[in-house]
């Protein structure tokens, strides 16, 4: 019993661990590919298995070991990058950089045509993926221009997906998303093509941040010229008052005396109604009490009594007097002192007038000294040249030989300068006759500033009866030194006879 008990109980554990060995179990992410022995389950599954091989998605099944093999294939997300360089229907090149996002379709046809091309290559799939967007990027690039990849990339992303939709569909891949995620210019198109824009909008800026400071410069002008205006204006205010408040000084200091005048005359007056009060009070009293026993008495004290009053009287008057001699004092003082500032204004004034004039005069007067100065030079210089001029003139007298002799010294270069002018005219010279006929020529050039001073000593002569010559005979000149230089020879043409 014990024996078949245990027997039981491996054969179960036996049972169990080859169920479990032969149990296989799809993750939600993956789907088995059973290849070998196949079970037929019914019409769905009988369109999987024309295929050769069994597809399990999501639950388990039963695997015979050594009849049949079990792969797993991935349903995860895959990403390809694309990197891909492209040209434009304009010529231009441009570098494609996105993504594509794919995975192995959920049906069992996507995820058996899947199997049959990467069963055993899915780490290769991405590159496969790469290779066809890679061919249909560059189809459709090329048909677009860089405008339309600027402006339009949903275009692009969307011409993409449907042109390798099918292809996709072979491979049994289906694409999540696609990304054109940048779109390289290695020529520099698209910087130069937003570069105008940029520029407008850069210019655009520039006006507004200048009319922006514009304004500015306007308000900060127009705030400081209200300060300054209001400025003025309080200047203009506390000017005025305090010329208000000098007045009301100056009048609190006349005041003063005035008042206390007035309050003076008040104090007598109304002192001379109390006693006025008094003397009709005692009138009364004496009328009432003495009458006529006393009318002597009453005349006498009532006499007394006006006499002492206009004594009052009289001293309230000439202290109102002497009061309003002070007040005229004062003020005598006040018109005496302001006399003196403006005496002592017209002072300096006439002081400066003074030194005015006095300095124009001496300016006159320097002018004046240096006008004289100059004229005496110019007489003294002009004496001078008289004075040489008659010197001249009575040596030209006496020796007229020397002066003229020394006037040709002095002019002697600017005469062979002249003498020489012809040979500087030639632009080549032959002298056939060698030294000779070159000295010849010089000597008749130089025979000609001879001429002309024996011509100046007969001019200044007259008949020849200078100090220079014999009276009556002329100096005796040769034909040959007078006579010009044989044309001939100064131009280079041989005279008759002359050999080379």
């Amino acid at each position: 019993m014990l024996i078949a008990i245990v027997a039981v109980v491996v054969g179960v554990l036996l049972a169990v661990g080859l169920f479990r060995l032969m149990w296989r179990v799809a993750e939600p992410n993956e789907a088995l590919i059973i290849s070998g022995l196949r079970a037929r389950k019914g019409p769905v599954d009988s369109v999987v298995e024309s295929l050769g091989f069994k597809i399990v998605t999501g639950k388990g099944v039963l695997v015979l070991p050594g009849v049949q093999t079990v792969r797993k294939m991935s349903l995860d997300l895959r990403a390809a990058q694309l990197g891909i360089d492209c040209v434009t229907q304009q010529g231009i090149p441009v570098g494609i950089r996105g993504v594509v996002i794919f995975k192995v379709g959920d049906d069992l046809v996507s995820i058996a045509n899947a199997a049959r091309r990467f069963l055993d290559q899915q780490d290769q799939m991405d590159t496969r993926v790469h290779n066809v967007f890679a061919g249909h990027l560059r189809a459709i690039v090329g048909q677009l221009t860089i405008e339309d990849l600027i402006r339009d990339r949903e275009k692009l992303t969307q011409l993409t997906r449907a042109s390798s939709g099918t292809e996709m569909e072979k491979l049994g891949l289906i694409v999540d998303s696609l990304q054109i995620q940048e779109i390289d210019d290695p020529t520099g198109y698209i910087h130069n093509l937003g570069r105008p824009h940029v520029a407008a909008v850069a210019a655009q800026a520039r006006i507004a941040e200048a009319e922006a400071d514009r304004q500015a410069a306007e308000q900060e002008q127009i705030a400081l010229a209200l300060k300054a205006e209001a400025s003025r204006n309080s200047s203009i205010k506390r000017s005025g008052f305090q010329a208000e408040v000098d007045e009301a000084a100056a009048r609190a200091t006349q005041a003063g005396p005035l008042a206390e005048a007035v309050a003076n005359q008040q104090v007598v007056v109304e002192q001379t109604k109390v006693a006025e009060l008094e003397a009709n009070r005692e009138e009364q009293r004496l009328q009432a009490i003495v009458r006529k026993p006393a009318d002597a008495r009453a005349y006498e004290k009532a006499t007394l009594a006006r006499a002492d009053r206009d004594a009052k009287i009289s001293s309230a008057e000439a202290d109102a007097r002497q009061i309003q001699l002070a007040a005229e004092a004062n003020a005598t003082r006040v018109r005496a002192e302001a006399g003196a500032r403006a005496q002592q204004i017209e002072l300096l004034a006439t002081a400066d007038a003074e030194s005015t004039r006095k300095a124009g005069e001496a300016s006159a007067q320097a002018k004046r000294s240096v006008g004289v100065a100059e004229a005496d030079a110019l007489r003294a210089h002009g004496l001078a040249e008289a004075e040489a001029i008659k010197a001249r003139a009575d040596a030209l007298a006496v020796n007229q030989d020397a002066v003229i002799g020394q006037e040709l010294a002095q002019q002697w270069p600017a005469i062979v300068e002249a003498a020489a002018k012809p040979f500087g005219a030639i632009d080549q010279l032959i002298v056939l006759n060698g030294a000779t006929g070159l000295s010849e020529a010089l000597a008749q050039a130089l025979s000609q500033g001879t001429s002309a001073f024996q011509m100046a000593r007969t001019m200044l002569g007259g008949n020849g009866n200078g100090n220079g010559g014999t009276p009556g005979h002329a100096t005796s000149t040769s034909p040959e030194s007078t006579a010009p230089p044989p044309p001939g020879r100064l131009h280079g043409t041989p005279a008759p006879g002359d050999r080379g």
